[in-house]
């Protein structure tokens, strides 16, 4: 199956989450995977695969064991990286500015 990009900000949670589990079944398929197969050898089980295939819902702990798996993991390398500095000067200000340890209350 191919995919249009969308742009996943302008997805609703749930969409996001329902196109990421229709990729990961795209990609078991593709492997010639079951659900059974896939499931095992994530050490998932096979009831919360089949939820994710069929809700999109899952835990974080459980969607990275099925793409390493799947040898989809460096998938995940460019999740929530800073934004790459315009300028210089935005660069040397990040770099300057104390880092938070915690949020404000």
């Amino acid at each position: 199956m191919e995919y249009n990009q969308p742009d996943f900000q302008l997805l609703t949670p749930s969409a996001a989450q329902r196109l990421l589990a229709d990729r990961v079944r795209d990609a078991r398929l593709a492997m010639g995977f079951k659900q059974s197969t896939l499931a095992a050898r994530a050490g998932v089980s096979l009831p919360t695969l089949r939820r994710f295939e069929q809700t999109g819902e899952i835990s974080l702990k459980h969607l990275m064991l099925i793409c390493y798996v799947l040898s989809r993991l460096n998938d995940f390398d460019a999740l929530l990286r800073p934004a790459t500095a315009a300028t210089m000067a935005e660069l040397e200000s990040r770099l300057a500015r104390p880092r938070r340890k915690r949020g404000s209350r």
